[in-house]
């Protein structure tokens, strides 16, 4: 349920008012974490949630919107892959299903964010650099995600304390901070740099309705700011994971051993996803050109779903990796998304008055 805490004034925002939530506070969609309990969990207690459907189905999909939909009447969001085959159809269901938010991980094309305005979604795609933010604002987005280096996930060089306010200075469309936040004080420091909010995938990943398996949460509350590595053996692209279990080993491991655990990993993805061996082949081709890979690169890239899934679901910290923010080394504990969104905008509420203050 929302929670009651009245917000400070500057917490109404522009994001508040373009997806019609409570508190400028997004969770952002993860792969395999972002699931229908997680996203309408958080939407229900003021925020953004945002169901994470690059591993899903078109099926899980529609299942999960579904869901949501059955759990709150409040926005919520889904992160969409722009180069899945059936991106299109993906995003008519959005727009059929009365979704208020299209996310993608990456920028996409110029005529699948036509396609969203033209059926009512606001579109947020997630961006690491000026340039890119300039290109999908020209194009048409709503708002952009802006991550810095401090993000899990596939992440840049440029940290979020300078990425945020240049990107600010530099288009007119919202912007939403990301990298580095878990609390009412970052909430505070992101509109300082002229950010409408914030988006969080550790601090949410670290929540009771998050379907992380619990030892795995336990495992992250262990970790300092120092204990995540960045690093492209897993799919070509830098991103950054919890330097746990399989990832000092995938590090060391010879390239021709790699390739060869990569295509068993396709092939075990094949049969877990139900994803076809021609839609399978024409992702990697789209991300062969999209990042300027090599084809051994590419069948590598096939190891990502596998070995998430090994951790995040199945608790296999010892075969998988996960992927985390340097945040994770602040994060001491488990609450539900109503209690960690009720404590953000408390504290920031404090922050303000106290900044606002007679001296």
């Amino acid at each position: 349920m929302t929670t009651t805490i009245a917000p400070h004034p500057a917490l109404k925002t522009r994001i508040t008012q373009l997806f019609g939530i409570d508190y400028p506070i997004v969770q952002t969609g993860m792969g395999y974490v972002s699931d229908a309990r997680l996203t309408a969990a958080t939407s229900a207690a003021g925020g953004l949630g945002i169901i994470g459907s690059g591993l899903m189905s078109y099926e899980e999909l529609a299942e999960a919107i579904a869901t949501v939909q059955s759990l709150t009447d409040k926005p919520f969001g889904v992160n969409v892959r722009a180069n899945q085959p059936d991106v299109e159809k993906r995003i008519d269901l959005l727009i059929r299903c009365g979704v208020k938010v299209a996310s993608f991980a990456l920028a996409p094309r110029q005529d699948l964010i036509a396609r969203c305005k033209d059926g009512g979604l606001v579109v947020v795609p997630s961006i690491g650099a000026v340039r890119h933010a300039e290109k999908v604002k020209a194009w048409g987005a709503d708002a952009v995600v802006v991550q810095g280096a401090e993000g899990g996930g596939h992440t840049g060089v440029v940290p979020t304390s300078l990425l945020l306010p240049q990107v600010a200075g530099a288009v007119d469309i919202a912007v939403i901070g990301a990298g580095g936040f878990f609390d009412g004080r970052g909430l505070v420091a992101a509109l300082a740099y002229g950010a409408a909010g914030i988006a969080m995938g550790t601090r949410f990943l670290l929540t009771r309705e998050s379907p992380v398996a619990p030892a795995v949460k336990e495992l992250y509350l262990t970790k300092k700011v120092t204990d995540t590595v960045v690093t492209s053996e897993i799919d070509g692209v830098p991103q950054r994971l919890l330097n746990a279990g399989q990832i000092g080993r995938l590090q060391a491991t010879s390239a021709p051993r790699r390739v060869a655990r990569a295509i068993r990993s396709a092939v075990l993805f094949h049969q877990i996803s139900g994803t076809s061996w021609p839609d399978m082949i024409r992702e990697g081709i789209e991300m062969k050109k999209e990042h300027d890979l090599p084809w051994t690169q590419v069948i590598m890239a096939a190891n990502a779903p596998v070995l998430y899934r090994s951790v995040l679901l199945n608790g296999r910290t010892d075969i998988g990796v996960s992927a985390s923010g340097q945040v994770v080394g602040l994060i001491d504990d488990i609450p539900s998304c109503a209690e960690l969104i009720e404590r953000i905008v408390r504290e920031a509420n404090e922050v303000l008055a106290r900044l606002g203050g007679p001296r």
